[in-house]
């Protein structure tokens, strides 16, 4: 715990949007709220949810700027997948679903927005350096997971990208880990739950204080998680997404998981 110090830089992140507007919403009326110098989103803006294009003028009107996720590249440029970098059929029978949806209902004007998307935004604060990146900065798809992520890969990383601290998500559950010569943290995402039976989702809070110490607050987010249930039937959205929504349990992009996230889960 810091002590005898104060915040001279503090930073709303978030990742994973999925078309959950609401969730969105509810995240940047809470992160207004508590004096944040700057707001980043991590990136995919789209998948899973309904109404995509309902995002961005929620991410313009609070100024939010945008790290270029793998979903964000594949729609702005109309490919043909969403390079989740899934391996598994079952996991790419969903991801096509929801990647096909997502497209379909996007509109150019935001599609080039994607596009013109960093897949990296360096920060440097003081004599601190930030790089704010999707998956990791060795892959905008990389999955990096707390169970099987080793501190001698996190340092790896630390030291070739010249990086303080290194912020990600991507893999949909959020994490941190201080280490000798830095900190990596996983921010979590605003899209769906984490897999634990709770319905509210994350965003994160990270703070610099006047001793060049970081401190890291995951931050819980409530939400019409029921309104938007139902919008994702309209729409014909898969059962198994809604699902997801109304229990806070996955039951889709399962078999990515590591055996010790995965026992965490309800399946």
């Amino acid at each position: 715990m810091v002590q005898n110090t104060k915040v001279k830089m503090r930073l709303a992140l978030f990742g994973g949007i999925y078309s959950n507007y609401l969730a969105l919403e509810a995240a940047l009326r809470d992160i207004q709220q508590r004096g944040v110098d700057s707001i980043y989103c991590l990136g995919d803006l789209g998948a899973f949810g309904p109404h995509p294009d309902r995002v961005f003028p929620l991410l313009h009107r609070y100024d939010v700027t945008v790290v270029q996720g793998n979903y964000d590249d594949s729609v702005g440029n109309a490919l043909n997948d969403c390079q989740c970098g899934y391996t598994d059929p079952k996991d790419n029978h969903f991801a096509q679903i929801s990647y096909d949806y997502t497209l379909q209902n996007t509109s150019e004007s935001n599609r080039e927005f994607m596009r013109g998307l960093m897949p990296e935004i360096p920060l440097t604060i003081d004599n601190q350096k930030v790089l704010l990146c999707h998956g990791s900065p060795n892959r905008t798809n990389e999955f990096l997971w707390e169970s099987t992520t080793s501190d001698y890969y996190l340092e790896y990383l630390l030291k070739t990208h010249r990086a303080d601290v290194i912020a990600a998500t991507h893999t949909g559950i959020k994490w941190s880990r201080k280490l000798d010569i830095g900190l990596f943290v996983n921010v979590g995402v605003l899209g769906r739950p984490e897999n634990d039976g709770s319905t509210n989702v994350w965003y994160t809070l990270l703070e610099l204080h006047t001793d060049d110490s970081w401190t890291v607050s995951h931050v819980p987010v409530e939400y019409d998680h029921t309104t938007l249930a139902k919008e994702m039937r309209q729409e014909r959205l898969p059962d198994e997404f809604v699902d997801t929504i109304s229990s806070g349990w996955w039951t889709t992009c399962l078999e990515v998981l590591p055996s010790k996230e995965r026992r965490r889960g309800k399946y």
